[in-house]
Formats: C-alpha cells, sequence, structure tokens
C-alpha cells in the first residue's frame, strides 16, 4: 500500500505542477558560431596539396585552370589542360573565403573582413603577396539554412570572425525574447588577362579596378598594382546583394529584392542608375546586350514559393521593362553563349534555351539527371558545378555533349 500511495502522491504533484506551469515549450535548432581572432586569421593560409572539397561554392576560370571554392574556407586548384581528365594539383587554404578573381596572375579573395592577393605566375609555388585589412564591413556568415535560432553569444566584430556554426536540438520556451531568430538577413581587357566566374559571382575585375559585393556593400579596388592593391571606396548598393555582373560599362547587382544597375563609365565612381524590383527571391542575373536573365528561386529562406526565370529589356538604363517570364522548379546559375542560355534548374536539371528572339524562349534541352548550381560558359566548353561534380560539355550546334565528369 505504502508503493502504491507513493506513486499516487508523485503523479498529483507531477500533473499539479505541470498545470501552473503556463509557459509553453518547442524544440528548436540553435545555432552557435565558431569563433577564430583575426590574429589566427592572419595566420592560417596555407598551400597544401590536394584536398577533398566539403562544401563547394562558387566556380572560376582562368588560363586552364579551374578554381572551386569550399565555402568558408578555401580555393581548390583544378589542372583542367586536359578537360577530359581535370587533375586537382592544389589547395589553398583561406578561411571565411567566398569568392575570388584573377588578373594577369594575380589571384584576389576575400577572407572574412580581409582582400587577399596571391601571386600564381607559378601554380606550383603560389604565394600570399599581400593583405588588405578589414577592407570588409560585412561578410557571409553562412548561418546554415535549417536552423530557428541564431545565438551569437559573446562574439565581438572588432576581435573575431566566424568560421562556422555548431547547430544542437534544444528545448527552448516559445517567444523567448533574448533570443535573435533566423530571419535570413545575411572580362579580358587589351593585353590583360583576366578569369571567368559563374553568375553567382560576387567579385568582378573591369581594367583595373576591382569591384566586390556584400549584403548592402559595393567595394571599390585600385588594382593598378596588382601585387599591392588599394580601396578606393565603399557605398551603399542596395538591399542584400547576392551577385555581380558587368556588361558594357555597366554593372548589375541581383539582391533578393530586385536587380540594381550603376554605370561606371567612371571606373572610380559607380553610379546608381536604376532598378528593376520584384518580390523577394534568390536571384542571380546575366546580362547579353539588351537583354538581362534573371533567376529567382522561391521557397525556403529565398521568399515566395514561386520560382521562374525572367527577361528584362535594359536597352533603356534608367528603366529596365520585364518582357518574359518562364516557370522554373528551383533555379539557381545561370550562363549565355551566343544564341544559348544555360539554366541550372536544380532538381529539374540543366536547361538549354534559344534565345535568338529574347521575347520568345524555346528550350532546346534538358539534362533532367544533372542537379547543377552554377555554369560557366567557355568558348568550346561548358563547364557546370554541382554538390558532387565538375561536369564539362562541348558545343556542338544547338546541344552538348558531356566531355567528363569529376567527383569531388
Amino acid at each position: 500500500m505504502k508503493k502504491i500511495f507513493s506513486l499516487v502522491l508523485v503523479l498529483v504533484l507531477v500533473f499539479s505542477c505541470d498545470s501552473n506551469d503556463t509557459k509553453e515549450y518547442e524544440y528548436y535548432n540553435v545555432a552557435k558560431p565558431i569563433l577564430m581572432s583575426k590574429a589566427e586569421l592572419r595566420t592560417s593560409v596555407e598551400i597544401l596539396g590536394p584536398q577533398s572539397i566539403l562544401n563547394q561554392g562558387k566556380i572560376y576560370y582562368y588560363n586552364n585552370y579551374i578554381f572551386i571554392n569550399d565555402e568558408n574556407a578555401g580555393v581548390h586548384v583544378i589542372d583542367n589542360t586536359n578537360p577530359s581528365a581535370p587533375q586537382a594539383i592544389a589547395y589553398i587554404k583561406i578561411p571565411g573565403n567566398e569568392d575570388i578573381s584573377i588578373k594577369n596572375n594575380y589571384l584576389f579573395a576575400d577572407s572574412a573582413v580581409d582582400l587577399v592577393v596571391f601571386d600564381i605566375s607559378n601554380i606550383n609555388v603560389i604565394q600570399e603577396v599581400s593583405r588588405l585589412e578589414d577592407v570588409f564591413n560585412v561578410y557571409d556568415y553562412n548561418i546554415p539554412t535549417d536552423v530557428d535560432i541564431v545565438e551569437y553569444g559573446d562574439f565581438n566584430y572588432n576581435e573575431n570572425i566566424i568560421v562556422g556554426w555548431d547547430v544542437t536540438l534544444e528545448r527552448r520556451e516559445v517567444n523567448q525574447d533574448d533570443i535573435i531568430l533566423w530571419d535570413g538577413a545575411t572580362n579580358e581587357s587589351g593585353g590583360d588577362t583576366v578569369g571567368v566566374g559563374g553568375s553567382l559571382a560576387r567579385f568582378q575585375i573591369v581594367d583595373t579596378y576591382l569591384y566586390t559585393v556584400g549584403e548592402n556593400e559595393l567595394d571599390i579596388f585600385d588594382i593598378t598594382n596588382l601585387s599591392n592593391p588599394s580601396h578606393t571606396g565603399n557605398m551603399y548598393a542596395g538591399w542584400n546583394i547576392e551577385t555581380l555582373f558587368y556588361a558594357d560599362d555597366y554593372l548589375y547587382l541581383g539582391g533578393t529584392n530586385g536587380m540594381f544597375i550603376y554605370d561606371i563609365h567612371d571606373r572610380t565612381q559607380p553610379l546608381y542608375t536604376s532598378e528593376f524590383t520584384h518580390w523577394e527571391g534568390c536571384d542571380p542575373v546575366v546580362v547579353d546586350g539588351n537583354y538581362a536573365y534573371l533567376t529567382l528561386r522561391g521557397g525556403n529562406l529565398c521568399g515566395q514559393e514561386e520560382s521562374i526565370l525572367e527577361v528584362i529589356d535594359v536597352s533603356d538604363k534608367t528603366s529596365p521593362v520585364l518582357v518574359g517570364q518562364y516557370t522554373m522548379e528551383n533555379p539557381y546559375g545561370l550562363g549565355i553563349k551566343d544564341n544559348a542560355l544555360f539554366v541550372c534548374d536544380g532538381t529539374a536539371g540543366l536547361k538549354i534555351f534559344d534565345k535568338s528572339n529574347p521575347l520568345e524562349l524555346q528550350m532546346i534541352e534538358n539534362f533532367a539527371n544533372v542537379q547543377g548550381k552554377d555554369v560557366i560558359p567557355l568558348e568550346d566548353v561548358l563547364l557546370l558545378i554541382s554538390e558532387d561534380y565538375l561536369y564539362q560539355y562541348e558545343y556542338n550546334g544547338n546541344s552538348v555533349n558531356l566531355i567528363s565528369a569529376y567527383q569531388f
């Protein structure tokens, strides 16, 4: 009897406590930053042998070499002298790296808040030659997309940078005021040799200037002296800028709520010209002549559910006009080559459109089994990067044929 009475008493007490507790609890994925001091950041660059690619990011092409960003960590160097058998030859460890650009054998890379310059004239002996400290006011924290709560804790922006995240499932009180909920905020010229980036690029070299974008800023660097550039300007560029494309003395910035156009006839003073706004979505942009092509990926953190490809008439830079819209599944990067428009439509595959009439795009081929993230159309070869592979295709009339599939 004593045991039965004790059990009843315990149950009564438990239910009594629960009835008096009016607080609501739920389980959340909580992200906490992994920090590195700026001092450590600036001594962590290493030139290593080939490494596994853990989280593929941007892709870049220069002089028969392919450079693949490992998100927030560094750059892999692939020798593509033989496109049918590309070979990994080096890894440049750069904490906080997201993008690169190359001119005349000098590679420019972001390292969180710094800009770092490498001499790659001897690809087997890559050397860091200069660093501009604290030139970027913002950098991509790469917050995981599947988290509910972000806690920055004692993060000191002046002393530390974020190089990763620890994510744990925790039981938390609903609507805690002291918790920060995730809201998603976060060409060749003359005799020069300049590399080619994809549509997701944030870096662009134009003549003797390097332009970079991040969040809401446009930064300008004078790279007349390639080994020792100078930071010449910084300006507000628009809301949540994600990509940067250059064409005919204009910069086209892709943001989550629109495309922003800047006149750079004066390379030192980008001049806001106009913007084309739409609902919120992730949108890289490429431009060919009088038309710009944008992909808008809906769902998740990107905004609306609908995903589309837009065609915009930019013949009047002061007044861009929407002239075409096509339904997509979940598009990412895109590229142009002559009359071909290549669109990485995520799980729906690589789609190739005939754009000889920009007002009426015609899909001519669909590689449904290729989940591409971005493309770079070269003179004779199309580079496509996915989560696990680097694909290369050769052009053959209106179609493309697979040359190689390099697995990471």
